[in-house]
């Protein structure tokens, strides 16, 4: 065998003296042989460092794959992160392991990826679908008992499982703590696009709460931004309106760093600041951020779970599992409206 190119089944039967059918029968437990046989076959798969082909062998006899396929937004989002690995950590001790790819929010890529973790017969599907996108194609999987789960967000044109965190109630609590504070002219800055699951939720909480309290909503303080520069960008304009907001509600973890870090190249101490999602080092900033902290680990522990009980069988009705969100006070979202705003 070359040195150069990875060993097959006929290299594992050569190397003991017996068929490649014989080899196949040990591995994959499927047929008889005798004890010396399986231990002279194991030998050689371990001397030649032989790694069977589970996608072929599933294909072949029709079964799933021992793999979980998710599909998220962004690998470099630190929340997705912390969903995928509570996902891995949840369905390895199932035996199962978890592949990743990223579809950039696009539904055409979304789709891509979704087809080829079909065609290689995952034995679960997790999707964080992308805004736009037309899940109905799933439908047949799901009906012929594949688990697909919905992960942040809700999909379109499929009726299955799907976690979420507490988006309306989390932004509620988040802007209400800032009122609570004296202040009435409060910016909200959005992620992109503004028909974003997420980001439609977060808003109607932030009007329920400025409604709860009497606040007219202001257009001029709703806006949006895709990325840290963005929202960066959007935050000066907010600061430079004739009658500028004194507390900024942030969306999400890219658009709370986008406005800490406007805030403080302005030297704006004086703007409170809440975000939704919590940041890495927000303890460390001045002041500490105040956040409305979502439960990644919960929200992968949870969509594993559920993932996991359809694959036993469970064929009950798709359910919605909504993971609770809590306010951490830090500092920023304690920093008192103008004495002045409250007269």
């Amino acid at each position: 065998m070359a040195a150069n190119r990875r060993p097959t089944l006929a290299d594992v039967a050569r190397e003991v003296g017996v068929s490649a059918k014989t080899v196949s029968r040990v591995l994959n437990e499927d047929g008889p042989a005798s004890a010396e046989t399986r231990e002279q076959v194991l030998a050689a798969v371990a001397k030649l460092g032989f790694q069977p082909n589970l996608m072929a062998r599933n294909i072949r006899v029709g079964g799933p794959d021992t793999t979980v396929g998710l599909v998220i937004p962004d690998l470099a989002n630190p929340f997705f992160g912390a969903v995928a690995r509570s996902i891995e950590d949840t369905v390895r001790d199932r035996g199962l392991t978890l592949l990743m790819g990223s579809s950039a929010d696009d539904p055409d890529r979304e789709r891509a990826l979704t087809d080829k973790f079909l065609a290689r017969r995952v034995s679960i599907l997790m999707v964080v679908p992308s805004v736009g996108a037309d899940h109905s194609h799933l439908k047949a999987h799901r009906t012929r008992g594949l688990p697909v789960v919905f992960i942040d967000r809700p999909g379109a044109g499929l009726s299955t499982d799907s976690v979420v965190s507490s988006n309306r109630e989390g932004s509620h609590d988040g802007v209400a703590h800032l009122i609570a504070h004296g202040h009435r002219r409060i910016g909200f800055i959005g992620d992109l696009p503004t028909k974003l699951y997420t980001r439609r939720e977060r808003l109607a909480g932030y009007r329920a709460a400025l409604q709860e309290s009497d606040i007219a909503y202001d257009r001029s303080l709703v806006v949006s931004a895709h990325d840290q520069q963005g929202a960066e960008a959007v935050t000066s304009a907010l600061l430079d309106l004739a009658d500028p907001p004194t507390a900024l509600f942030a969306g999400n973890n890219i658009m709370a760093l986008g406005s800490v870090a406007e805030l403080a190249r302005s030297k704006r101490k004086d703007v409170a600041v809440v975000a939704f999602d919590d940041v890495s080092l927000a303890e460390a900033l001045e002041p500490a951020l105040t956040v409305v902290a979502q439960d990644p680990e919960e929200i992968g522990r949870a969509a594993a779970t559920t993932a996991l009980a359809r694959l036993d069988g469970d064929r009950s009705r798709a359910r919605t599992v909504t993971v609770p969100t809590r306010l951490i006070v830090r500092g920023s979202g304690e920093v008192a409206a103008p004495v002045l705003q409250e007269a």
